[in-house]
């Protein structure tokens, strides 16, 4: 069955748009007048178009690694990966906008590293140049961007290949370019965060910092596709996904959850114990300045779904994993609010108009590169070799 936006979802995606536009300008226009209102505005822009930007990267991640795994029963939900991937463009346009732009205004007090005059009294940030420098930043930022488009445009022509030839030798050439994917990305994962995220804090490092935000971004990813198939199954589309697919879906929101919050409390337990001060400084300001977020935002981020998706029947009822989703996204928007703004802003940050209009505006588009990518293929892989087994999956 070929997917058709609706009026009313094109509504509701130009509403979610347009009320961030609004509350964008809003926040523009009350906070000219403050200080700090374009590293305000350069990190808002920061967090969103790296949050919507993972999202996609996300759902790559989990592609290509159902390919390299030969996992069968994701089979039947397999478009609704790639529609999710199919926004790494756009993330990637945006994400690099706001870089180029950040980049052009010798870091805009977000990477301090950029800025010639603080180097220039910074001994620290001079030992660490070599690697830290904008020259060598954009080389590795263009790589990183490239490897991705690569890889998801390459999954996309054979997927759409498969739907017309069959057979198993697109398959087994997807098993081998997943494999192969999940070699850079192990290696450029951790690489990119340190890059855009931890260099954010230029006296601080971490060696979990990479795998912690890898699990936040695997687990928001899983969220996005747990509510993208429910969407299209209250709509009457993919009528071959059962409850047994919503429920490994769910046990993957689970079991994500559960690692971000083990990164999570081992990267701030170990730091915390050892109480080393270039280390413990960065949670120092945090609790300081972002006591009630920082740890609302670990609850939220592991209570919810420990204690409401525990049972069997939790992870396969709708209503419950919608619930739960929403709060999830909103988890770990804050997340990366905190580590983004308590390195470039301190104690001056602060939610308002300016954050949240954005992260609306960005959802629209998101949301409405999704609807579309569904309409460009059938709900349904035709020819996929596990198609079969997707169909009769049951636990």
């Amino acid at each position: 069955m070929e997917f058709e936006i609706t009026k009313k979802a094109k509504r509701n995606t130009l509403l979610i748009a347009g009320g961030g536009l609004l509350l964008t300008l809003i926040g523009i226009f009350t906070g000219l007048d403050d200080h700090h209102f374009w590293t305000r505005f350069m990190a808002s822009g920061l967090i969103n178009a790296f949050y919507f930007f993972a999202l996609g990267l996300g759902a790559l991640f989990f592609l290509a690694l159902a390919y390299a795994t030969e996992t069968g029963w994701y089979a039947s939900i397999k478009r609704v990966i790639e529609a999710v991937a199919g926004f790494l463009p756009y993330g990637i346009g945006l994400f690099g906008i706001v870089l180029l732009v950040i980049t052009m205004m010798d870091g805009a007090h977000v990477y301090s590293w950029m800025d010639p005059e603080v180097v220039a009294h910074d001994e620290m940030i001079q030992g660490k140049s070599a690697y830290l420098n904008k020259p060598f930043f954009w080389i590795r930022t263009i790589v990183y961007f490239a490897v991705y488009l690569i890889f998801l445009n390459g999954f996309r022509k054979r997927s759409l290949e498969e739907d017309k030839i069959g057979g198993t030798e697109l398959h087994f050439k997807n098993y081998r370019r997943g494999a192969l994917f999940l070699v850079f990305f192990a290696v450029f994962s951790s690489t990119s965060s340190w890059d855009w995220l931890m260099s954010i804090d230029v006296h601080w490092f971490s060696t979990l910092f990479g795998w912690y935000t890898f699990a936040g971004m695997w687990c928001t990813t899983m969220v996005v596709l747990i509510l993208v198939t429910l969407h299209l199954k209250k709509h009457g589309y993919l009528e071959k996904v059962n409850e047994s697919h919503i429920h490994d879906l769910g046990k993957w929101t689970f079991a994500t959850s559960f690692l971000w919050s083990y990164l999570w409390f081992s990267q701030f337990m170990l730091i915390w114990y050892a109480n080393i001060g270039e280390e413990v400084s960065y949670y120092q300001m945090r609790i300081e300045n972002y006591q009630f977020l920082y740890f609302a935002m670990f609850v939220i981020n592991f209570a919810f779904p420990m204690l409401i998706l525990m049972s069997r029947d939790a992870k396969r009822h709708s209503g419950i994993l919608t619930f739960v989703g929403l709060i999830i996204l909103g988890g770990h928007w804050l997340d990366v609010y905190i580590m983004v703004s308590g390195g470039s802003l301190g104690s001056t940050a602060h939610i308002g108009a300016l954050e949240i209009g954005m992260a609306l505006l960005v959802m629209g588009g998101f949301i409405w590169v999704i609807l579309k990518n569904l309409t460009k293929s059938p709900l349904t892989p035709v020819n996929h070799p596990f198609l079969d087994e997707s169909v009769h999956h049951e636990i």
